[in-house]
């Protein structure tokens, strides 16, 4: 039999039980939900919409409109974390409503409207508003969506669901670039048609949501007789205060600091190696490949090995791509490394870090809990895309990469002390 081990005294277990202990049952054989492949399909269409305009950003933003690498990294940074201005609360709105599709819903159909926006954007300050809007969108659609993951999973299995929403997610974070090398092949400085796929797949997401994901409720049991009553919730910080939550905001707080956006790291090996513009998209595609391959082996791993354990070695392998990346040598050899190594750290971070930080908030609070995990890694990720424009600007390319993966290393190493007892599960007698 299994029982689930944690850190707490008296805390809740796996299965979001408060008290002592439970022995799980038997290991059951792993069945996928419908909701769950329908969410997967969303996230396919919305990130054919939004791969295919991130493939092109770094090199339209620098080269077509010509604005510093500072700019840049101000721009990489909003793409990044505007997301968490409202992550907590859309996580505290869909648990309060308990119709988490409604707040989804919302937050996808916000981000199709930025996407006409791009259509007639021109400048600095005109793209800030838009990625800013795109980005509040996500910020709004992330945790009521893994919260409809959570709920429509088997909860001995809920990595491994998580892993296979990614799968399909990435089918289209890989094809989106793919669209955008093909328009860039064909129409040189095509960018506005590009802008203008993005937003009929956008269309695309958001009618699949609306018409074919189910409306389930989370968070709260359905009315009944016998069923106890949970009081209407109301937002309060000490709500994040679940015992090991602390510990994992803090860790993913550290390691988001140091994670570079993939779009200076593409912009590093596009400059070493000196290859064509048009094949810059491609750099996504490799990536989300290698993403897309790993993200159910990954996320059965965890399940199994220990989620904290899989997502620290994650961010050992995206320490692996910055050393590789800041070498002075050039060619296929070392490009198609990062981005091997890339795609293995979101594999091993994304959807184990949701499913980390549901399995340690009650079940009346778990988009909450979920969203104050997102919101913390998109925080400390837009610091570290303007950061890291900085230190570019400052030292170069090469030593600002070998400087965060100096501090990288620390962090790594750390981390597991600081995590300890979290996201494992043991066999016993």
């Amino acid at each position: 039999m299994y029982i689930s081990v944690s850190d707490r005294n008296g805390g809740k277990k796996d299965g979001h039980v408060a008290g002592g202990g439970r022995t799980r049952r038997p290991e059951t054989r792993f069945k996928l939900s419908h909701t769950i492949v329908w969410l997967g399909v969303v996230s396919m269409f919305t990130d054919i919409s939004s791969e295919s305009v991130a493939a092109i950003l770094p090199l339209y933003i620098t080269g077509f409109l010509g604005l510093s690498v500072i700019a840049f990294g101000v721009l990489d940074g909003i793409n990044q974390g505007a997301s968490a201005l409202v992550r907590i609360a859309a996580g505290w709105a869909s648990d309060r409503m308990g119709h988490p599709k409604r707040v989804a819903l919302a937050g996808y159909g916000l981000s199709m409207a930025a996407r006409i926006g791009l259509l007639f954007a021109g400048g600095f300050w005109s793209l800030t508003a838009i990625i800013t809007g795109d980005r509040i969108g996500k910020g709004i659609r992330t945790a009521p969506r893994d919260a409809l993951i959570t709920v429509s999973a088997q909860p001995e299995h809920l990595a491994r669901h998580f892993g296979v929403h990614r799968m399909l997610d990435n089918i289209g974070a890989a094809t989106g670039p793919l669209l955008a090398f093909f328009v860039l092949m064909l129409i040189p400085n095509g960018y506005s048609t590009v802008f203008v796929v993005s937003l009929a797949f956008a269309v695309i997401g958001v009618a699949v949501l609306a018409l074919l994901v189910p409306d389930l409720r989370a968070g709260r049991p359905r009315s009944g007789k016998d069923e106890p009553k949970i009081p209407a919730l109301s937002f309060r910080w000490r709500m994040l205060r679940e015992p090991g939550l602390g510990r994992l905001l803090i860790v993913a707080g550290i390691l988001g600091l140091l994670t570079v956006g993939d779009g200076f790291i593409y912009l590093v090996l596009q400059d070493k190696n000196s290859f064509a513009v048009q094949w810059f998209p491609l750099l996504y595609v490799g990536t989300n490949l290698v993403f897309l391959v790993l993200a159910v082996p990954l996320g059965r791993l965890a399940d199994r090995w220990g989620k904290a354990k899989v997502f620290i070695s994650g961010h050992a392998a995206l320490l692996a791509c910055y050393l590789l990346t800041a070498m002075p040598f050039a060619g296929i050899g070392p490009t198609l490394g990062c981005l091997v190594l890339l795609g293995v750290f979101y594999a091993a971070t994304d959807g184990v870090l949701a499913a980390l930080a549901s399995q340690l908030t009650p079940p009346e609070r778990l988009a909450t809990g979920i969203g104050a995990a997102q919101t913390v890694v998109a925080v400390s990720r837009m610091a570290a895309s303007a950061g890291f424009g900085i230190l570019w600007f400052a030292l170069g390319p090469a030593t600002a990469m070998v400087v965060v993966g100096c501090m990288l290393t620390v962090a790594v190493l750390a981390s597991p002390f600081i995590l300890n007892g979290i996201g494992h599960e043991r066999r016993v007698a």
